[in-house]
Formats: C-alpha cells, sequence, structure tokens
C-alpha cells in the first residue's frame, strides 16, 4: 500500500471505540535495516501541553489488526495499554 492512501486511513481502537486520529497526522517508526513499520505514535487530540511537553502514544504495528478502505482498526484493551512518553517541545 502506498503511504499516501495510508495516510487517509483513521486509526479507531478496537477495544473501546475511540478514534485516535488519521495516520498522516501520526508518526511511524520504521525499521531502518528492512523498511517495515514497527510503531504509530499518535499526539492525542485534545491533551493539554504543560510545560513544554506533550503525550505521546505508541502502538506497536503488531496491534494494528485490519487496514479497511477508510480506517485502521487497532486493539490496545484495558490490559494491554501502549507504552506512553513524554516528549520536550
Amino acid at each position: 500500500m502506498e503511504l499516501s492512501r495510508l495516510a487517509r486511513k483513521e486509526i479507531i481502537n478496537l477495544y473501546d471505540g475511540a478514534r485516535l486520529g488519521y495516520v498522516g497526522e501520526s508518526d511511524l517508526l520504521i525499521d531502518e535495516q528492512s523498511g517495515q513499520i514497527k510503531a504509530i505514535i499518535i499526539t492525542p487530540r485534545g491533551l493539554p501541553v504543560r510545560f513544554g511537553r506533550t503525550r505521546e502514544l505508541i502502538i506497536p504495528w503488531v496491534a494494528v489488526k485490519r487496514v479497511g478502505k477508510e480506517t485502521m482498526i487497532i486493539d490496545i484493551s484495558a490490559t494491554k495499554q501502549p507504552f506512553h512518553s513524554q516528549v520536550d517541545e
């Protein structure tokens, strides 16, 4: 799939139906050796920025369950919390 087509996909969590944003608004962590996507890094919309820091949601590529015509379905359940990191801006 072309990156331009992937960028238009809306990311939805299967666990709670949360709409997390679009792939095009996210960053991708790509393995330099293989070129494969390792993770999607999302800065959730509406999160307050405190003291120049934002909170990111890092979703491993293995959590992607299906890529459809308009959406990307991920499965991040309450027991499988994605990694959160704080980044200085």
